[in-house]
């Protein structure tokens, strides 16, 4: 079997189907479109060549390429392309044509950012959640556990008696709910008590139970990137190209989840910002966003408040980090991702409505603008 890999990474953005150069495609059915790309190959950990090549231009490049590498690229090109269901989460569609924001309710002591505010405060907690929903989250994630370097871990009987009750009060309201939790316990205690969607930051590898619960409940799961394991997700972090590298492993780490039963269509991905990465990879992973496309699922990014927004602006501290937190979301918007997971919601719902105002053709005539 060929050790080499090839990667699909687009490079030049336009506001409609055409631009200056020519024809564009619109990524993962969404409102951004692309229309040149770069044609990486890697052999082993090396890249052995980078090719550039616009919209109408690809199918020259692939036929020259060796078989195995063209079956690579046709099926990335596809994946770039393919537009995405709705995620059902009970009676809720969460579209996925456009950016939808997933409003943060951390019920720890402990969290980088907000830890201890709503923890054993159930009428402070519930009025947040209300807050986030009213100013536009489409989905609340809730999680009992901090995941940030060097938290202390948590028994699995604190997390549920943490989230549980806030899932069932969130239910009742009929709120799309995830459980951002990576033990199979805490998973499906929250599934019953009305949870739609669970995030495990471990991406199913921390707990052997929970692929197959996940598959047999037949609901949408993101699979996050962390080099550690159990006890450090954010250890043992070697790259040799971190964008290629993280590519490599949510490829492996989506096709276990399928191998395991989980339907394609119901995993999400997300690179990890801020898990085992130096700000130089974070900053590479942002760059590099359009890339996850071509792996052929919705991406969610959690960018909000993290600490490489402060390492960029004075050491802002974490509360202090809403203008970062804004640009990284507009980043990731601009993207094409489907899912913004933020603390600051009213703040990102308005910025993500004047982004998709800006690409709205029944607004601005791009007609108008010369290709």
């Amino acid at each position: 079997m060929t050790s080499r890999k090839l990667y699909l990474r687009p490079l030049a953005f336009a506001d409609s189907p055409q631009s200056e150069e020519g024809e564009a495609i619109r990524l993962a059915g969404g409102m951004v479109y692309a229309s040149r790309f770069a044609l990486i190959v890697r052999e082993g950990e090396l890249v052995i060549s980078r090719q550039r090549f616009a919209t109408g231009g690809a199918a020259d490049v692939f036929a020259k390429l060796p078989d195995d590498l063209a079956a690579q690229a046709e099926e990335q090109w596809s994946n770039l392309r393919l537009a995405h269901p709705p995620l059902q989460c009970g009676a809720r569609r969460i579209r996925l044509d456009q950016p939808q924001v997933m409003g943060i309710l951390n019920l720890t002591p402990d969290s980088f950012s907000d830890g201890g505010k709503f923890l054993d405060k159930p009428d402070e907690a519930d009025a947040h959640a209300a807050a986030m929903l009213e100013a536009g989250a489409a989905i609340v994630d809730v999680g009992g556990e901090s995941t940030r370097p060097g938290a202390a871990a948590v028994w699995e009987g604190d997390e549920l008696k943490r989230v549980v009750p806030a899932i069932e009060r969130l239910a009742a309201s009929g709120a799309a709910i995830s459980i951002d939790s990576r033990r199979a316990s805490v998973i499906e205690a929250a599934l019953a008590a009305g949870a739609h969607i669970v995030n495990d930051v471990s991406a199913l590898r921390h707990d052997p139970r929970s692929a197959e619960m996940v598959a047999r409940a037949g609901v949408p799961v993101v699979l996050m990137h962390a080099p550690g394991g159990a006890d450090d997700l954010h250890a043992d972090a070697r790259y040799n190209d971190v964008v290629l590298d993280v590519f490599d492993w949510l490829a492996e780490r989506r096709d276990a989840a399928v191998a395991a039963g989980i339907a394609r269509d119901k995993i999400i991905l997300d690179p990890g910002i801020g898990f085992g990465k130096s700000l130089a990879d974070n900053l590479a992973l942002l760059n590099a966003l359009p890339l996850f496309h071509a792996l052929g699922q919705p991406l969610l990014v959690g960018a909000s408040r993290k600490r490489m927004i402060g390492a960029l602006s004075l050491e802002a501290a974490a509360h202090q980090r809403l203008g970062g937190s804004l640009l990284l979301a507009a980043k990731a918007m601009g993207a094409g991702v489907q899912l913004l997971r933020v603390h600051d919601v009213a703040e990102t719902v308005q910025a993500r409505d004047v982004w998709r105002g800006l690409r709205d053709a029944a607004l601005t005539d791009f007609s108008q603008i010369p290709a």
